[in-house]
């Protein structure tokens, strides 16, 4: 008698065909990609897991029960190899252990049906029970996506709230940073951790300004000013705008439309003097005196706006009228460019971070463009003075006499180190700490002169009324990475365990450290540790044998990768973002550039950037916001005729060979990305990290930012999964227990809880920011507000023009 196979629907044959394909398509994938892997050096577990997928899908096909045994022996399996390579890192399995399940699910839902095709007996009720506990499972893990997961979890409350008493409270915010120690901390607690849930709009006003760039052109990065009944806000172009601080009611307008071709233009914030004020002196001892000034007679322009251009203009303005204060250089405005020499491409040179006023003398920098060509404008300090905008000073970082008045026709260092953050005034000492970046081209060091190497990457500390040096510490030797000191320092009481405080600046950089420095003689007061960095090979090139990591404070987003630290939202992904990680040379944080493909992690974006810290004075803390994208870099001879770069970011982002002119090579540079474009390291990408600075260590640390307004490929998600992506721009601490933080690549202000780093309230806004929040009380009404430009996301199309006040309701508790 023959057998007769058994007859199965068209259906049934159709789901195990496909089934079957996609398993063994997988399997192919991982066979031929894991084959790869361990010709690399990497993990067996693709290879095997490949083999095991390509049989089980052939059995599939052939509608036989061993291909859903065969999966299911594989996925556990897999189980077991991402619990022993990961542990219990959410976001790590995650991505090795989701799509594989929902997998199972089909694979064991669909047992019966490779039964009976067998001529067994279905046993459905033992295969859909498995199917419906690993489905179960599969949606736990799917829906845990949309929870936050610290990084660090709170073990105790980090903060106590302390009441804001009237001796204390904050009366303006007339620095970029609040006060002049830069600490972005409102003394201010009518809106507090009690209460925030109810914050709503006040007032909302739009620029007319809408900046075009999604990451090489023009970009709202603005924290606005407040001084009694006025808010000051700069645009993209330099437009500057003062409004009522109750109502956002457009008081006067000063439009200087400022541009450099497109390419990196933004205002991040202004400065404000006051004449008739009182004249701080400094109390340290030794210290220079603040010079005094005067209006001339008939001058009204008592308090002044300064803010410096895209251009390279200084401009100031009259603070009640917006007009130009014609005793002011000429007719208001002075010439930056001056002494500065040729410039050849106007993005090359420009201004970009707030001015400091430092006494009565303005601090001014300058932004030099990276990776462009040797022969580059310089980075001279300058300080001016306030009233009359006469230079008092300079400070040329590629001369061996810095402060050496130049003589007609001479122009200062060329592509000596520069200062392209905001900068910070002490003024018990009357002294200005500035952030120093590297000579250019930032890569490639063979040109750099000795004292290009001495000041790049460094805290540089000027006496604010002669411009002659204090003291310098460095950061990175010979800078090779573009790991310049991105932002303002900040200026904190430094607890020690007797009880006792030192007066201290603090500052973070690209590379993911924290220096805390003495005030007085730049020493450092944590430990910082040596640690050899191996060499590269370009001819000429000056390695230093060791490079200092601050190891005393906790390093930001600086782990050491390793393979298990590849990820994907798919294993598929996963798999080739181990390739590429396998295929570079990468030797940690300090993995000098070379002729070879190599990856910097965190690369030249951050660690940490310019919106720098903020500082909860009344408990200690600090609250630091960063990225985590590495760059994979590749040095390579230079062709002949190749177009130079405009200035912008662009090389940071894929653009091809760009040739570093003057030296003998060009750099190819993009994010180290998955086919999808999602970082190659597992979340987070940007997170929000709370220090204790009486132990040094994190009290907490949470992912900021979710996909809503990103995905894969640039498709927005909509799904508010809280990876945590890369941040752009300051935070703000307040002495109500909160910190706000808009800078993330979704459209929201949040507030965290600072004792306890919990999301407690967030908005949402038009258009992503890139800006930083402040907060003010108004004179007038008692009212406290939350102020936010918003111009858009880095990574995102969507663009706005909008500044957006929040304050509780009238009838608030």
């Amino acid at each position: 008698m023959q057998h007769q196979q058994p007859v199965q629907s068209v259906a049934a044959r159709v789901w195990l065909g496909v089934l079957g394909a996609v398993l063994a398509l997988a399997g192919l994938f991982f066979l031929i990609g894991g084959g790869k892997l361990i010709s690399l050096g990497g993990s067996w577990y693709f290879l095997l897991a490949g083999m095991a997928l390509l049989a089980s899908g052939v059995q599939f096909v052939r509608r036989r029960p061993s291909g859903a045994w065969i999966y299911l022996a594989a996925f556990a399996a897999t189980v077991v190899w991402a619990l022993s390579e990961v542990g219990l890192d959410y976001w790590s399995l995650v991505s090795r252990l989701l799509a594989m399940t929902f997998g199972a699910v089909a694979v064991a839902a669909s047992l019966p049906l490779l039964r009976k095709a067998s001529g067994q007996t279905a046993a459905c009720k033992g295969a859909f029970t498995a199917a419906g506990v690993l489905l179960v499972a599969g949606l736990v893990g799917f829906v845990s996506m949309f929870q936050i997961h610290p990084e660090v979890q709170a073990q105790a409350a980090a903060a106590t709230r302390k009441p804001v008493d009237a001796a204390s409270e904050q009366k303006n915010w007339n620095n970029y940073g609040s006060s002049s120690k830069n600490d972005r901390f409102a003394a201010l607690d009518q809106i507090n951790v009690d209460n925030v849930n109810q914050l709503q709009v006040a007032w909302t006003y739009q620029t007319g300004d809408v900046p075009k760039s999604t990451g090489a052109g023009a970009e709202d990065q603005t924290t606005p000013l407040q001084v009694g009944d006025k808010v000051f806000i700069c645009t993209p172009s330099n437009n500057v705008i003062a409004l009522d601080a109750d109502s956002g009611k457009e008081l006067w307008r000063h439009d200087v439309n400022a541009h450099v071709g497109g390419v990196w233009e933004r205002c991040r914030g202004l400065a404000y003097f006051d004449a008739t004020a009182p004249l701080d002196q400094p109390t340290v001892p030794g210290s220079t005196a603040v010079q005094k000034v005067s209006l001339p007679a008939g001058a009204s322009c008592e308090r002044r706006i300064l803010m410096n251009s895209i251009d390279a203009r200084l401009f100031a303005i009259n603070a009640d009228n917006g007009e130009l204060c014609g005793e002011f250089g000429k007719d208001g405005v002075v010439d930056l460019k001056e002494g500065i020499g040729a410039v050849a491409n106007p993005a090359y040179y420009t201004l970009t971070s707030a001015p400091t006023v430092a006494g009565t003398t303005v601090v001014i920098g300058g932004r030099v463009a990276d990776n462009v060509q040797v022969d580059m404008p310089g980075g001279v300090i300058r300080g001016f003075d306030v009233i009359t905008g006469a230079q008092r000073w300079a400070f040329d970082a590629g001369s061996s006499t810095p402060n050496e008045i130049l003589k007609p026709g001479e122009t200062y260092t060329r592509s000596s180190a520069n200062v392209w953050a905001g900068t910070t005034y002490d003024a018990s000492s009357n002294t200005v700490y500035l952030p120093m970046g590297s000579a250019s081209v930032d890569l490639y060091g063979a040109t750099r002169s000795a004292m290009d190497r001495k000041y790049g990457a460094s805290v540089l500390a000027l006496d604010a009324a002669t411009g002659k040096e204090k003291w310098l510490y460095q950061t990175v030797r010979n800078d090779l990475w573009d790991f310049d000191i991105p932002m303002a320092p900040t200026l904190i009481d430094f607890p020690h365990a007797d009880g006792t405080t030192t007066p201290a600046v603090l500052v973070g950089t690209k590379a993911g450290q924290i220096f805390v420095l003495d005030r007085q003689n730049g020493q450092p007061l944590t430990k910082v540790q040596e640690v050899a960095v191996k060499p590269g090979t370009i001819p000429g090139e000056f390695y230093p044998a060791t490079q200092p990591l601050s190891v005393g404070m906790p390093q930001i987003g600086t782990k050491t990768l390793t393979e298990a630290d590849m990820w994907g939202a798919t294993p598929i992904d996963q798999l080739i973002c181990r390739i590429k990680f396998k295929s570079m040379r990468y030797d940690g944080l300090y993995t000098v550039p070379d002729t070879d493909v190599s990856l910097s992690f965190p690369g030249s974006l951050g660690g940490m950037n310019w919106g720098g810290v903020s500082a909860d004075p009344t408990n200690n803390l600090i609250f630091v916001n960063d990225m985590r994208l590495g760059l994979w870099v590749q040095m390579m001879p230079q062709q002949q005729k190749s177009a130079l770069s405009d200035g912008s970011e662009a090389p940071n982002a894929g653009m091809g060979q760009v040739p570093l002119g003057g030296t003998p090579y060009a750099v190819i540079k993009d994010r180290f990305m998955s086919p999808l474009g999602i970082p190659c390291q597992k979340p987070p990408f940007g997170t929000l990290t709370a220090i204790d600075m009486k132990t040094q260590q994190i009290a907490w640390q949470v992912p900021v930012g979710t996909v809503q307004d990103q995905g894969p490929m640039g498709i927005k998600m909509r799904l508010p999964l809280p990876v945590g992506l890369p941040t752009l721009g300051g935070s703000l601490a307040t002495q109500g227990g909160l910190v706000f933080f808009a800078g993330t690549q979704d459209y929201y202000l949040r507030a965290w809880d600072s004792a306890t780093g919990k999301e407690i309230w967030k908005a949402r806004l038009p258009v992503g920011s890139q800006g930083g929040p402040m907060s003010y009380k108004s004179p007038k009404t008692g009212k406290q507000y939350v102020v936010i430009s918003a111009g858009g996301a880095r990574q995102s199309p969507d663009r706005g023009d909008y500044v957006i006040a929040y304050a509780l309701p009238d009838r608030a508790k």
